[in-house]
């Protein structure tokens, strides 16, 4: 992203999350924060004409994987929760509001890992829409570029030797395939005691059909031209090998029209999704969620 300026697929994937809601009903992930959390203007002009937000082709198969993804990683946050698992860590939160409606019991600590600049301007959204800050939740303003995961969470006092559970959602894209590893890494150490990472991301494009890679060109293009390219994309056997040798003992890789299928009831209602990007659990052997 950026230096010094709030991420602008940040926003875009809040848009998708808010018109799922919305478009898709009933929404599949449901998220009664998803509207309230871009502002009441936002609000109401997503509710006043919902179907102007279907503006490009790629519209219902975006929020559609954004949907997806989402309840898929609390999915495996739930599953850990209830396994013991006592914090829980998002990383490039965004404007994810888990934190914000998550469950009282069990208790957890829930770190949220972002950019500075895209922290301050979450922490005001949520000011002007009254949506109150839980006790449980901790602000830990980074720079991955700058400094390590491991400093950054260790400042904001996580215990790396209590286990955690990670949410990665919508980020390894945009970092180096040597970023993307690095952190792996530190999450492995952090989950060895319990818990994982569920994160997704995208298919190596050689191996996408024509049309898909096509499609894939295009997004990638898109976020080009607002200043935050995507750097990496991985063969799926590869990146099971790499978190092998990191030594998780759980790897779930999942094609996200296979979780559409889990979570949409109505088959005429699902879009097809695509194969551009694929969702991860990867855990401790006792914290076999999924």
């Amino acid at each position: 992203m950026i230096a010094a300026q709030a991420s602008r697929t940040a926003l875009r994937v809040a848009q998708h999350r808010a018109a799922h809601q919305l478009l898709d009903g009933p929404p599949f992930f449901v998220d009664p924060l998803a509207l309230r959390i871009l502002g009441p203007q936002a609000e109401a002009a997503f509710r006043a004409a919902p179907a102007d937000y279907d503006r490009t082709r790629f519209a219902p198969q975006m929020r559609g994987f954004m949907a997806a993804r989402a309840r898929f990683a609390e999915e495996q946050i739930a599953a850990a929760r209830a396994m013991g698992v006592r914090q829980v860590v998002i990383l490039g939160a965004g404007l994810d509001t888990y934190a914000y409606r998550s469950p009282p019991s069990p208790a957890v600590t829930i770190f949220e890992v972002d950019h500075p600049a895209t922290q301050a301007w979450k922490r005001e959204l949520l000011a002007a829409a009254g949506i109150r800050i839980p006790r449980h939740l901790t602000f830990v303003a980074a720079d991955l570029a700058l400094e390590s995961l491991a400093q950054a969470l260790s400042s904001a006092g996580f215990v790396p030797e209590a286990g955690a559970v990670f949410s990665w959602l919508g980020v390894t894209q945009y970092l180096t395939p040597e970023n993307v590893l690095r952190t792996l890494d530190y999450v492995a150490t952090a989950c060895a005691k319990g818990g994982g990472i569920a994160f997704d991301y995208a298919l190596s494009p050689e191996l996408l059909p024509p049309e898909e890679r096509a499609a894939y060109e295009a997004l990638a293009a898109r976020v080009r031209a607002v200043g935050e390219p995507w750097q990496s994309h991985f063969a799926p056997t590869d990146l099971v090998t790499e978190l092998s040798a990191r030594g998780f003992a759980v790897a779930l890789d999942l094609d996200p029209q296979t979780l559409l299928e889990r979570f949409a009831a109505d088959a005429a209602a699902r879009p097809r999704l695509g194969r551009l990007a694929r969702l991860f659990w990867a855990g401790a052997e006792a914290y076999a969620a999924g």
